[in-house]
């Protein structure tokens, strides 16, 4: 009997694939990303955000303003007009104030110049206080008197029917006499007349004669009386 053989054709392949297994690794899974998904509250967080930033602006704005106007409410009005001097007219002499130099000493017109000051006489009868206002509106005061000599060019100026405010008061009743100017007040010289001052409810000063003589005299602050006025002279 004849020994029928079979014949298989064997094919062998690299070491490298004798394991049988696919030489390329496996493609790495991907990532799944999932949506990203808004928040719902942003919306509204942004607009309240706006809100409130315009409000903070909108009162800063207002509370500027509101200081501004204060501050220019608080300012003198301003004219286009220049400020006009008080005194327009002055009438002057030539004084020698050394051997090489000489000024002009002015007082306003209408005043009454004696030594280094000007004096005004106030015909129109006011109390205490608003005779000082009238005086102080010419850039002057009441009258303060320092010398004899002073007072007796006042007195010649005077009419002997009326009295005349001048600058020493006696604001508490105390007996602590004052002039206007801060000036000092010195008994030594003082010109009141017999008697005064004579009320501690009589706390202003006046000029006036009393038996052909001139002096002071304690008075009412809120009596109506004429005054004067003084102030330093003008130097040009």
């Amino acid at each position: 009997m004849a020994l029928e053989i079979t014949y298989a054709e064997v094919r062998f392949k690299n070491g490298s694939n004798s394991s049988g297994t696919n030489s390329e690794s496996p493609a790495a899974p991907k990532e799944r990303t999932t949506p990203h998904k808004s928040n719902p509250a942003f919306p509204k967080l942004f607009w309240a955000s706006l809100l409130i930033l315009f409000l903070l602006l909108a009162i800063s704005f207002f509370i500027a303003f509101i200081i501004f106007f204060q501050k220019s409410s608080q300012l003198p009005e301003e004219k286009n007009t220049t400020k006009q001097p008080i005194h327009t007219t002055l009438e002057c002499v030539k004084k020698n104030v050394t051997m090489a130099e000489k000024v002009w000493s002015c007082c306003p017109k209408n005043w009454k110049s004696f030594s280094s000051k000007c004096y005004f006489i106030a015909t129109d009868s006011k109390s205490w206080n608003e005779s000082e206002k009238n005086c102080s509106r010419m850039e002057a005061h009441l009258l303060v008197i320092n010398t004899k000599d002073e007072q007796d060019f006042i007195n010649r100026n005077l009419d002997k029917q009326s009295a005349y405010f001048v600058g020493l008061s006696d604001p508490e009743g105390q007996g602590r006499w004052q002039w206007v100017d801060q000036t000092p007040y010195n008994k030594s010289t003082t010109f009141w007349l017999p008697g005064e001052p004579s009320n501690p409810n009589e706390r202003c000063v006046v000029l006036q004669t009393r038996s052909s003589s001139w002096g002071w005299n304690d008075v009412p602050c809120v009596e109506s009386q004429r005054s004067v006025c003084e102030m330093m002279n003008i130097y040009l």
